[in-house]
């Protein structure tokens, strides 16, 4: 069964890049050290190399922006890698700082091979901007140490991958120092040699806990896996290395994790009206911005649409040092049948969709309302102006008296008498509970002139005209 092991060799430096649209130098500093850990290659072009102490580093290049190893950081960061390498490959396990290992075994034939998935998780990669060594392994040991040594073997022969271990320098196998130092002592220098000493001779010469680690590796000891589950959320964060002040300066960042976003619910094949953007500020409470759409969306370019709005709306408490996107709320798919001449769905809902909610990002939710029927008989009480949010409603009755669409703010009296009666009487009677009873009998008129009137006769103050048809 082959493993697959990614190991991505500065996960922290592309990460930061990935969320900026500067391209200044980048570097990593120890943690509880004044030294730099790694550097991106603008800042080893500037002569900023791994160990090279901080005042240096400032020296050689002066606008190089520094940010401090963190591994609960890194392991965030390592989580959403992991989010979308499950959509290759399901059997997924997390090794933090810079790892991910995978059972390639069992998708092997849904891709026809080992070289077409390859293929696939490098474009994935260079997508993403990220650097990440791929190696495959008979164990997931094995396939982790040649990773992490840097060793190019990609191959589903397992003879080959034999090979490639067997030539696995034993600096290279995480052993401890003190045994390393007796091994070479002996002349062993890589596992292939070791391979060759007889069973009982390395038991005599190896702590049983190095044995058992030897073991793992060469795949003479069961070494089970936790699988890791995503969670049913999506949650993506950028880290900018230097704090933003203005809210365009978010933008950049914002446009690639929506964009992952709208990839993600295409996977899913769901929808979502709900966006949590969080955004952390330096000693400061989060600000959190909340953006709801009127209805199911996936589209990377309507978010940002009303992020932007919204960012605008409220500018920043606090320069920003880190955003992060959150959708809990995922809507079932509904698969349109209608299409063009070119075969390309028609959604006719999607444009109103878009515009109320750039409206309600700009306006604020409640600014917007529309008609909804109301329980009362009485037509200047048989409706009222609700909030346009997704709401449960009632079915609607399937025939309906007909009603004009200009309603008179109050009815006024019948000046002519009608031309021609067209439909009545329909007679309303109600508002006995609140006091404002009414006992009218509704006609459909044409007057003379030619307009159609909705008229009707009060018991005792005679005929007036309540609306308008069009």
């Amino acid at each position: 069964m082959p493993w697959l092991y990614l190991h991505f060799q500065h996960l922290l430096l592309d990460h930061i890049a990935r969320a900026r649209e500067a391209s200044a130098p980048l570097a990593v500093l120890c943690q509880g050290s004044r030294r730099v850990l790694q550097a991106c290659p603008r800042a080893m072009a500037r002569g900023v190399q791994p160990g090279t102490a901080l005042k240096t580093a400032l020296n050689l290049a002066p606008e190089l922006v520094m940010v401090h190893a963190d591994d609960n950081r890194q392991a965030r960061i390592l989580e959403q890698q992991a989010h979308w390498l499950y959509r290759y490959m399901d059997r997924i396990t997390l090794y933090p700082p810079d790892g991910l290992l995978a059972d390639a075994g069992s998708v092997r034939r849904l891709y026809g091979g080992l070289q077409p998935l390859r293929e696939a998780l490098q474009k994935a990669l260079g997508e993403r901007q990220l650097h990440a060594t791929l190696t495959t392994g008979t164990t997931p040991l094995a396939a982790r140490l040649l990773a992490r040594a840097g060793a190019d073997c990609f191959t589903e022969g397992t003879e080959v991958m034999a090979t490639n271990l067997a030539t696995l320098p034993l600096a290279a196998t995480e052993l401890e120092q003190r045994t390393l130092q007796r091994l070479t002592r002996l002349g062993l220098t890589t596992l292939g040699e070791l391979q060759q000493l007889p069973a009982a001779e390395l038991a005599r010469r190896l702590a049983p806990e190095t044995l058992v680690h030897i073991q793992r590796i060469l795949g003479q000891r069961p070494d089970p896996q936790t699988s890791w589950q995503p969670p049913h959320e999506f949650r993506q964060r950028a880290d900018f290395g230097l704090p933003v002040e203005k809210a365009q300066g978010l933008l950049f960042a914002l446009q690639r994790i929506l964009a992952d976003l709208e990839s993600d619910l295409q996977w899913r094949q769901q929808d979502t009206d709900s966006l949590l953007l969080i955004l952390h500020h330096y000693r400061q409470e989060p600000s959190h911005l909340q953006v709801r759409t009127t209805g199911p969306e996936h589209r990377a370019e309507a978010f940002l649409n009303l992020l932007r709005i919204r960012l605008e709306q409220h500018p920043l408490q606090a320069p920003v040092e880190t955003l992060e996107l959150r959708v809990t709320r995922f809507l079932h798919r509904h698969t349109a049948t209608s299409t063009d001449l070119l075969g390309e769905t028609r959604d006719t809902g999607e444009a109103w969709h878009t515009l109320v909610s750039r409206l309600q990002a700009r306006l604020g939710e409640q600014a917007l309302k529309h008609l909804a029927p109301a329980a009362d008989h009485r037509p200047e009480r048989a409706w009222s102006a609700c909030s346009l949010a997704r709401q449960q409603r009632e079915p609607m009755p399937e025939h309906l008296p007909l009603r004009p669409l200009w309603l008179l703010s109050q009815p006024a009296p019948l000046q002519v008498a009608p031309e021609e009666w067209l439909s009545g009487p329909e007679r309303i009677s109600g508002g006995w509970w609140d006091g404002e009873r009414v006992l009218r009998d509704y006609y459909i008129a044409r007057l003379p002139a030619g307009q159609l009137a909705w008229i009707y006769r009060h018991n005792q103050q005679g005929w007036f005209v309540h609306g308008w048809f069009g």
